[in-house]
């Protein structure tokens, strides 16, 4: 079945280079991506599969039966949303959108689900079992697995696999992960309410400017002696807006962030040690706050079965000296941990950097990648759906 599938992906690599630079070109954001799920849905039609669109209110699904009575589900979900970066590239093929740009790759992402489902449909005569594909919306905004969810795309799934591409591993390799891959991400909005007061008379007012910042420092000191080492917690504000004039002390500053974390145990116990460090600093100073910690996705926990066969499959499609497997976890987020609450699956990364020149990273305008990874994608994906039915449980 390997050679089978090399031969269908290498025919279909212009074809796949093509749709991942159409997909680049016309990134749009997430919850916004109606044209790029309609150009799904139209190569899905195109290839033979039985397509559902609007789901997950812009998710697309697509059906694959295969030739026996198996009657084990297998999902394998992508992701299609882009990012509000301007690009900075310079390709050919640079982002028409202004100020939206596929700066995390989901766009290979998406070329790498249609390739897979376009070998698999070619192959669909010997393929042994069912599949479904899901093309989510929405995962930089920790939305879109929820939507699709209720939609109904786990419904009777058995297992699921996914991928994300990294361009610190170089494009022809693949790396998997046993057990946890990535973090749980929270979400934190901190108001700091002060009184404010002339600039030149401090004493007279609550500046909470001054206080906000107490209580940032505060708070990363802490981790640094309160919280395990063992069990990172990363706590990062990127947004801080408050003042009215440069001599007015400011009396209210909001604080918004995001906190990280890998252990369960942990997570459950950091709101309400922020809110007394919190707490502490404002009482110490005279101010008061408002404080709302909301629970975003947990951590992606790779099924070790489900892992190893991602591991077999790319071993046996790239060799196993371009297999490696992750010494840690990702403090990144990302919702397909919602998936596996109802299904047992891994993910695994796919390199896509360049060997003779940098890589920029995720999220960056200038990230870009080796477009070789796509195919090795395809491969990796297609094998392991076919090995899949081989497992016996």
């Amino acid at each position: 079945m390997l050679a089978r599938i090399r031969q269908i992906t290498h025919t279909l690599t212009p074809r796949l280079i093509e749709i991942r630079r159409h997909l680049h070109r016309y990134p749009e954001l997430s919850g916004q991506e109606h044209q790029t799920a309609a150009y799904v849905a139209g190569v899905l039609s195109s290839a033979g599969l039985s397509v559902q669109q609007d789901v997950g209110k812009v998710g697309v699904i697509a059906e694959l039966e295969g030739n026996s009575k198996e009657q084990r589900l297998l999902a394998i979900r992508t992701d299609m949303d882009a990012l509000p970066i301007q690009e900075r590239t310079g390709l050919e093929f640079s982002s028409k959108h202004a100020g939206v740009m596929h700066a995390c790759g989901h766009d290979v992402h998406t070329t790498v689900g249609l390739g897979t489902a376009m070998v698999l449909a070619a192959l669909k005569e010997e393929f042994p079992g069912r599949v479904r594909f899901i093309f989510q919306p929405a995962e930089e905004i920790a939305q879109g697995a929820s939507w699709m969810i209720a939609d109904g795309a786990m419904e009777a799934v058995s297992a699921i696999l996914s991928l994300h591409v990294f361009p610190s591993i170089p494009a022809g390799d693949v790396a998997v992960r046993y057990g946890a891959l990535t973090a749980a991400a929270d979400d934190i909005e901190l108001t700091i309410l002060g009184e404010s007061g002339h600039g030149a008379r401090p004493h007279e007012a609550v500046d909470a400017i001054w206080i906000a910042a107490q209580v940032i420092s505060a708070l990363q000191q802490a981790i640094s002696r309160t919280q395990n080492p063992l069990r990172p917690v990363v706590l990062t504000f990127g947004k801080i807006q408050g003042g009215r004039a440069a001599n007015v002390i400011a009396d209210q500053v909001t604080l918004q962030g995001t906190v990280r974390s890998l252990h369960p145990e942990t997570r459950a116990t950091l709101p309400t040690w922020i809110e007394q460090i919190v707490a502490n600093v404002c009482h110490a100073y005279g101010a008061r706050y408002q404080l709302h910690y909301r629970r975003g996705v947990p951590g992606v926990e790779n099924t070790p079965y489900l892992s190893q066969l991602l591991a077999e499959a790319a071993t046996e499609v790239v060799g196993a000296p371009h297999v490696h497997i992750l010494p840690e976890p990702s403090l990144g987020a990302e919702d397909f941990a919602l998936y596996l609450e109802h299904a047992p699956g891994a993910m695994f990364r796919l390199g896509v950097g360049f060997r003779d020149r940098p890589n920029y990273p995720l999220h960056h305008p200038e990230f870009d990648v080796d477009e070789q990874a796509i195919p090795v994608g395809v491969m990796t994906l297609a094998h392991a759906a076919c090995r899949y039915w081989q497992i016996p449980y």
